[in-house]
């Protein structure tokens, strides 16, 4: 697109982009203060908070430039299968995954294979946006799940750089947040070349807001690489817990830890000598959630300070980076948090991936056309409080057999569920082709 023709487009904006603009401008310094205290809190990465205003800490090849962003771990682990399909298909192209997170930019520092480049996400402010484009150059972007950032789509589009949203999800809250402003939500989405939905119900929705070539293609994360298990991790863990029964609360939110223990309590009547391992969804709470725990009473002890969990320890704090796989396959029975309080849910794919029993609370929308099928099949057990939890965690671990036949049901709903890699992998062929 010219210059000229980029200039008009922005000008045909609705008021909102525009006031929306003008105050991701005007925010700037703000923005400088912001990261600066999420640093000093080890939220980012010090080192290389200039990417985040679009100072590129990398040379760009030459050649094709895949720009694949995703927002943190998850999204980073579902993407990698796909990263790795299309550096197979075009042996010339060059990716590079951008995403928000410290510990997404580990992961990414670990498994991404050659060809493959991370940097983390400008800030959506039109200058660090254009000085990360112009760097850059992308042949054709790739944003995923959720991630509508106004900036980066405008000014990627008035370059000509072809766009799409994969993987691609909306809680019902945001659908009608969205549905509450049609023409900034239309000159979004409209924008975008491919949206490919989660199912189809989700691209019925975000065509509704203006995506145009909206299609359901299924859920990357059903196609998603295991969970990483460190066996020396995990024979210690083992070792530490001595045979006891065990039972893991895993990514749980503020007000959850809260109910796990009620149910650890109720449990423990029956069972004194079981271990309930929770682990946050944000590692940097584990301190404050085993102050609260043993001032109501329990012993606990903390993962990331190097403890082990003792004969009279009741409740283990995994508050650490990168092994929910290692605790997944030690205790085999799993509640998946943000589900007791309204969160939406976090993936229960992983654990079923790795043969544990999945539990889940009521708020489930953000994985809803995982879990309906999972909880219709007998591949999962909705509980709604701490009673719940305690009946079905004792059921489990009383009988093995049923426990070990929930997730063997659920291995194979995935099974059938999956499928959304291959699809989603020729449609972004497809749209290399076309700037080739």
């Amino acid at each position: 697109m010219s210059s000229r023709a980029a200039i008009s487009e922005r000008h045909s904006l609705p008021l909102g982009l525009h006031a929306y603009r003008a105050v991701m401008s005007l925010a700037r310094p703000a923005l400088w203060l912001l990261l600066r205290r999420r640093a000093e809190r080890g939220k980012e990465d010090q080192a290389r908070r200039a990417e985040r205003y679009g100072i590129a800490g990398l040379a760009r090849p030459d050649g094709d430039l895949l720009w694949l962003h995703a927002a943190s771990v998850g999204e980073t682990n579902a993407v990698l299968p796909l990263i790795e399909r299309l550096l197979a298909a075009r042996k010339s192209l060059t990716i590079l995954l951008t995403t928000g997170t410290v510990t997404s930019a580990g992961l990414a520092a670990k498994r991404l294979p050659a060809r493959a480049l991370h940097q983390y996400l400008p800030l959506d402010s039109v200058p660090y946006v254009r000085r990360f484009l112009d760097h850059w150059r992308p042949t054709v972007a790739v944003l995923t799940e959720q991630e509508i950032w106004p900036n980066l789509i405008l000014e990627a589009h008035a370059r000509g750089i072809r766009l799409a949203l994969i993987n691609a999800r909306m809680s019902g809250r945001s659908l009608a947040r969205w549905q509450g402003k049609p023409n900034v939500a239309k000159a979004l989405f409209g924008r975008l070349d491919a949206v490919l939905a989660q199912n189809e119900q989700l691209a019925g929705a975000l065509a509704s807001l203006g995506a145009m070539n909206a299609a359901a293609v299924g859920n990357l994360k059903l196609d998603a690489p295991l969970l990483p298990i460190d066996a020396s991790a995990a024979k210690a863990l083992s070792e530490g817990l001595a045979g006891r029964p065990r039972f893991l609360a895993a990514s749980t939110h503020p007000g959850e830890e809260a109910v796990i223990a009620d149910a650890h309590r109720i449990m423990r009547s029956t069972l004194p000598d079981l271990c309930t391992i929770i682990a946050p969804r944000h590692p940097h709470r584990g301190p404050q959630i085993a102050a609260d725990l043993s001032a109501a009473g329990h012993v606990v002890s903390v993962r990331s300070r190097g403890e082990l969990p003792r004969s009279d320890v009741g409740i283990y704090i995994a508050d650490t980076i990168g092994e929910l796989g290692t605790l997944y396959s030690v205790a085999r029975i799993a509640f998946i948090g943000g589900s007791l309080v309204e969160r939406g849910g976090q993936n229960p794919i992983e654990a079923a991936r790795l043969g544990a029993s999945v539990l889940v609370g009521p708020s489930r929308s953000s994985f809803l056309d995982i879990y309906e099928p999972l909880l219709a099949a007998g591949g999962a057990v909705e509980v709604g409080n701490s009673e719940d939890v305690a009946r079905q965690v004792l059921a489990w671990i009383k009988d093995p057999a049923s426990r070990d036949a929930v997730a063997a049901t659920a291995t194979s709903t995935l099974d059938r569920l999956s499928g959304g890699l291959e699809r989603t992998t020729q449609a972004i062929i497809a749209m290399l082709k076309q700037r080739t």
